[in-house]
């Protein structure tokens, strides 16, 4: 029988970051912006926080589309550059973990002809109690 559980084991990203390229689960903390007049002098730092995760992708260097150049970052689908805890940024990624391999696989990527099949086999796999 295949083995549909993972473990996580989640890094403190003050302590060490992913190689450069690597996709990640990144647990991210901020604040939400709150409701509230923009004209107004109300404390900036009302709204609420947040704790989530999100898949990143950890970079050494990244050129955001408007040319900024942004060092040892995790970049989101999106493009959003968020920095590792510590470092000045409204959100900061405060763990990763390596993302687990496809379902019932030990790898993260299958390409082509060899799609179907693992696919069939990870549908059929049951978890192992």
């Amino acid at each position: 029988m295949t083995n549909l559980n993972t473990v996580v084991t989640w890094v403190d990203a003050r302590v060490r970051l992913p190689r450069s390229g690597t996709p990640v689960a990144a647990a991210i903390t901020g604040r939400y912006p709150a409701d509230r007049d923009p004209d107004s002098e109300a404390d900036t730092a009302s709204g609420e926080e947040f704790w989530l995760v999100r898949p990143m992708v950890f970079m050494t260097l990244h050129r955001s589309e408007d040319g900024a150049e942004h060092r040892d970052c995790f970049v989101d689908s999106d493009g959003i550059v968020r920095l590792p805890h510590g470092r000045a940024s409204a959100e900061t990624v405060t763990h990763w973990a390596e993302l687990p391999t496809l379902p019932g696989g030990t790898t993260h990527l299958v390409l082509g002809k060899g799609v179907q099949s693992a696919l069939q086999n990870a549908w059929d796999a049951r978890p192992l109690a």
